[in-house]
C-alpha cells in the first residue's frame, strides 16, 4: 500500500498507469486487480493511508506538551524541513486538486481529513489564545483555516520549486500572523 501510495503522490491519479502500480508495488496486474477491484479503488485506499499516516504525525504534534505556538512552529517546520525522500508536495493538495472537483467519493474523504485537522488546530489555537500567546483579537477557526492553507500552499510552493529559504520565511510569515 505504501509502494501505491507513493506512486499516486509522485505522478498524480491520471499519470499513474497500472503498469507504474505493477512496478511500484512489484504485484502483477492481474495481482493489483484481484486485490484491488481498480485502479480507483487502490487510489482511494492509499489516499486513506496517506491521511491516517500524515494526521497520526500530525496530532501526535498538537497533543504535546510544548505551547501553542511551538506547535504551530513545529508543523509549519515539518513541511520547510520534509525529508527528500519525499516525493514533493501532498497527496491530499494534489487530490483536491486532480480529482475531487469531479470524483464524490473522493471530495466526500477529502471533506472529512479537512475537518479533522481543522479541528485539532482549532483545538490549539484557542488554547493558544486564552494563554495569551496567540492575539485574542483573532478567531481560533479563522486561524486553523489559515494555518491549514499555509501548510498546503507550502506543500505546493515546494512541488512549485520553492527551496528551504522561501518555505522558511513563509512560515516565520505565518507565525508572526498569529
Amino acid at each position: 500500500m505504501d509502494a501505491a501510495m507513493r506512486a499516486f503522490w509522485t505522478a498524480g491519479y491520471e499519470a499513474t498507469s497500472t503498469q507504474d502500480l505493477c512496478d511500484a508495488t512489484g504485484l502483477g496486474r492481474s495481482s493489483i486487480y484481484n486485490t484491488f477491484t481498480s485502479k480507483h479503488d487502490l487510489f482511494e485506499r492509499a489516499l486513506r493511508r496517506y491521511m491516517t499516516t500524515k494526521n497520526a504525525a500530525t496530532f501526535a504534534l498538537l497533543d504535546g506538551d510544548e505551547s501553542a505556538k511551538e506547535k504551530m512552529r513545529a508543523l509549519l517546520w515539518q513541511v520547510v524541513d520534509a525529508p527528500e525522500e519525499d516525493p514533493l508536495g501532498c497527496l491530499v493538495v494534489n487530490s483536491m486538486i486532480e480529482l475531487a472537483p469531479h470524483d464524490p467519493e473522493v471530495a466526500a474523504a477529502l471533506r472529512d481529513d479537512q475537518r479533522l485537522r481543522l479541528a485539532a488546530l482549532q483545538t490549539v489555537l484557542e488554547s493558544g489564545r486564552r494563554a495569551g500567546e496567540i492575539d485574542k483579537s483573532k478567531s481560533a477557526v479563522d486561524l486553523a483555516h489559515f494555518i491549514n492553507a499555509t501548510v498546503s500552499g507550502m506543500r505546493v510552493a515546494a512541488r512549485g520549486g520553492a527551496g528551504r529559504a522561501a518555505l522558511a520565511a513563509i512560515a516565520t510569515t505565518a507565525l508572526n500572523a498569529l
